[in-house]
């Protein structure tokens, strides 16, 4: 298929798993009575973002995946017919936790899932604490409409990931994300903060000629110290936004892209024909003394 709908549910949440459940639920449906084929949720959707603090009761919000979460979102994406990108926490093992993303195609099966591959450790996202760093590589999953990949959050920041998801074969990078500004922050902070995180993420489809979705969480949280900002958005694989949410508000967007860009665009400006890859070599090292 050329085009395709995507939709975005970009909501708030509470420390009540089951209402979290039920609103993206409702986002869902929301988004596939307007079109959409593939749907993402935000990034760790069925919690407040828990990783303000490091407590070792938080742990019991985690889940096998394939689960709970998954089997109950397979039946949604069965009766829908719409694939599900769904950012979830994770109990591997005992002691072994990840940030995980499970793709759920248009029939209801699960297709597999990306864990989180750079872990972040900065104030009120002290992520370190919790997940363990994803061990299966740069995925993409070949669902009923595309072949996606997932990326969550903190990776968004690496054109490494990006780039080697792209040359995997995804048509579109999706970010579940979990990102705010501290309220003690001055508005010059919080836009600089804002236009570097869109920036990054359109640069991504920019150099890998593929479209972006990232899908934020919106609200106050961590007792008002956090507000997370929204502007969930898609762009072209030249960087032009589709569509973008405010900062402050639950919307669900449903977006029309057409998948034949990518070639079109990697046909005019070819960054992927005049790659040098006999000279990268060095990019595996820490740092080049």
């Amino acid at each position: 298929m050329s085009t395709i709908k995507v939709g975005l549910v970009q909501m708030s949440c509470t420390d009540v798993v089951s209402e979290n459940l039920a609103k993206a639920e409702k986002g869902i449906r929301d988004a596939a009575s307007k079109g959409a084929q593939i749907i993402c949720l935000q990034e760790l959707f069925t919690s407040l973002y828990f990783c303000d603090v490091e407590d070792y009761d938080n742990f019991n919000l985690a889940e096998s995946v394939p689960g709970p979460s998954t089997n109950a979102l397979g039946l949604v994406a069965k009766e829908l017919d719409v694939v599900i990108v769904a950012s979830l926490f994770e109990k591997r093992a005992q002691g072994i936790y990840h940030n995980t993303t499970a793709v759920i195609d248009a029939d209801g099966s699960y297709l597999g899932k990306y864990r989180k591959m750079h872990i972040p450790d900065d104030p009120a996202y002290f992520e370190k604490f919790y997940f363990t760093p994803g061990d299966l590589g740069y995925k993409v999953f070949k669902t009923k409409f595309a072949t996606l990949g997932v990326l969550i959050c903190w990776d968004q920041w690496y054109p490494e990931a990006a780039r080697l998801t792209a040359l995997a074969g995804a048509e579109i990078l999706f970010y579940p994300t979990a990102i705010g500004w501290a309220t003690s922050q001055n508005q010059e902070t919080n836009d600089e903060q804002f236009n570097a995180w869109q920036t990054i993420q359109r640069s991504h489809a920019i150099a890998n000629g593929v479209h972006v979705v990232s899908v934020n969480r919106v609200g106050l949280e961590q007792n008002g110290l956090m507000k997370f900002w929204g502007g969930s958005f898609v762009s072209n694989p030249f960087g032009k936004l589709l569509a973008h949410a405010s900062h402050d508000q639950e919307e669900v967007l449903v977006v029309e892209v057409d998948l034949a860009k990518t070639d079109q665009y990697r046909t005019h400006w070819p960054f992927m024909r005049d790659r040098r890859i006999d000279s990268y070599a060095e990019i595996v090292k820490r740092y080049i003394d």
